[in-house]
């Protein structure tokens, strides 16, 4: 499937209805940023500490359906579309992201049309290496880090993840999406309204996918927020107990833990209670 054969009125239908999961009282936000405008859910008091939530690659905001009613009676949940990924933000021709800056200038200008000065930031997989990246950019501005089965971060890819991906990479099409998400998540009941987010966003015309290497040992020894990684032991994309080991010797504040029963993919629609309860309480005991 190519751009020109993209279905964006089936794609904004299937985003809907994920959306459409969400807890009452969500409203969105447009933001213009250098890059473009940034579509945000929002959700929670007003006058709760901020929590910016950066879904995977190609998952779209939408993905933390499962989680955004428990954050938001805590916290103010900030939920953008990935600029230039699907959703509905929209990039500025003239002004692609091409770069981990461009990401983290994207972030900047978008705490700050947010009016967000200092802030908990949560990310899952591709989201979670754009949260890390951020940390180590502006480690001020970031009360705690949590990261769920974040992918490049400490360890790499497992080779058979990529070779899997490969044709839904070269050519996405709704078939070769479902068998991927299939594979990866061991045959689990995948969330149909979540799938057919997924089908529906192959062949959105988004832009490169920023990649680069993973970020240095001696940057992350010098880390100052307390961070939260959140591992899938099911997870195909890389060994878990591996990116545990290696994060584990280079956080200064760390804590890791391991969730049983759960791929990669699965997260975080698929909402285990431990998972849950482990964001709460990281996120409710000082990370602010």
């Amino acid at each position: 499937m190519s751009a020109d054969d993209f279905d964006r009125d089936r794609f904004l239908r299937a985003y809907d209805k994920v959306i459409a999961r969400w807890p009452p009282g969500r409203r969105a936000l447009e933001v213009d940023t250098p890059f473009g405008t940034t579509y945000v859910h929002v959700v929670g008091p007003r006058d709760a500490p901020p929590l910016v939530l950066l879904p995977g690659g190609r998952a779209t905001a939408a993905s933390w359906f499962a989680q955004a009613g428990e954050l938001g009676k805590t916290h103010r949940v900030y939920a953008p579309d990935l600029i230039g990924d699907p959703g509905r933000s929209t990039v500025r021709a003239e002004r692609p992201v091409r770069a981990v800056a461009d990401l983290t200038a994207w972030l900047d200008a978008l705490f700050a049309g947010l009016g967000v000065a200092r802030t908990a930031l949560a990310g899952h997989s591709y989201g979670a290496w754009t949260a890390l990246h951020y940390a180590l950019h502006a480690p001020a501005r970031v009360s705690g880090l949590a990261l769920l089965d974040p992918t490049q971060c400490f360890a790499g890819f497992r080779p058979a993840y990529l070779l899997r991906a490969l044709p839904m990479l070269l050519r996405p099409t709704p078939r070769r999406v479902r068998a991927f998400l299939e594979w990866e998540t061991g045959g689990a009941r995948l969330d149909p309204d979540w799938l057919g987010l997924q089908e529906a966003a192959a062949g959105f015309p988004a832009a490169r996918p920023v990649t680069g290497p993973r970020p240095a040992p001696e940057a992350l020894r010098a880390l100052d927020p307390p961070v939260l990684l959140l591992l899938a032991g099911n997870s195909r994309a890389h060994d878990a107990a591996r990116v545990a080991a290696r994060a584990g010797a280079v956080l200064p504040r760390g804590e890791t833990a391991v969730l049983p029963g759960v791929s990669h993919h699965a997260l975080p629609h698929a909402a285990p209670p431990e998972l849950t309860h482990r964001l709460v309480g990281f996120l409710g005991g000082g990370a602010r």
